[in-house]
C-alpha cells in the first residue's frame, strides 16, 4: 500500500502538512451526536458550526473521529463535551452515514464513516469549544436557515421524523 508522506506526491495526491485526514490509506471511522430536548412543536437538534476544516462555516452534529483504542460511546461522549461543553451520553445507534469527498481530480479526498447516535444530555454548559466557532439549538422548521453540511439535513429530517412528534424527552432541562 502506497503511504504518502507530508507534502510527498502520489498516485493518491498530495497531504498537507499536519493533515492526516486528507487522502487516507482507508477511511476514517466517527461518530456524531443527535442531541434533542423539548416536544413536539418545540422539539430541537443540537448543531454545531465548523470551525476548521474540512467544512469550515458548515453546520453539522456535534462529533468526530474515533481515537486508536477509544470505544464507540466514549468517543462519542468526548467529542461532545470538547465540542460543545455538554456532558451526554448514547442512548440508541441511530444510523451509519458514509461520507467520500472528492477532490477536483475526482480522487477521494476525504473519506468518513460515521456511526449516529440519539443522545441524552446529563450535565456540563452549553458553549462552542474546540474545533466548533458555534453551537445551536435548531427547531426543525428552522434547518433551512442553517448551511448544513451534506448529507447531514436528510439524517437530521429523518431523526425528526422517527420521534413522531412526541419527542424524545432526553435533554436535561
Amino acid at each position: 500500500m502506497c503511504r504518502i508522506k507530508d507534502g510527498e506526491s502520489g498516485s493518491r495526491g498530495v497531504r498537507e502538512s499536519g493533515d492526516s485526514r486528507r487522502y487516507p490509506d482507508r477511511p476514517l471511522l466517527g461518530v456524531g451526536a443527535l442531541v434533542f430536548r423539548g416536544q413536539g412543536e418545540g422539539l430541537e437538534i443540537l448543531l454545531v458550526e465548523r470551525g476548521k476544516e474540512p467544512l469550515k462555516g458548515f453546520w453539522s452534529l456535534p462529533g468526530g473521529i474515533l481515537e486508536v483504542g477509544e470505544k464507540l460511546e466514549d468517543g462519542l461522549r468526548r467529542e461532545v463535551r470538547e465540542e460543545t461543553g455538554l456532558e451526554a451520553g448514547p442512548l440508541s445507534m441511530f444510523e451509519i452515514f458514509e461520507r467520500i469527498m472528492p477532490d477536483a481530480e475526482g480522487r477521494p479526498e476525504y473519506h468518513y464513516v460515521l456511526i449516529d447516535y440519539v443522545c441524552r444530555v446529563s450535565g456540563g454548559t452549553l458553549q462552542a469549544a474546540s474545533d466548533v466557532s458555534a453551537v445551536a439549538w435548531v427547531t426543525r422548521e428552522r434547518l433551512s436557515q442553517f448551511r448544513i453540511t451534506e448529507g447531514t439535513l436528510a439524517v437530521v429530517e429523518r431523526a425528526f421524523e422517527k420521534q413522531g412528534g412526541t419527542g424524545f424527552s432526553l435533554c436535561k432541562d
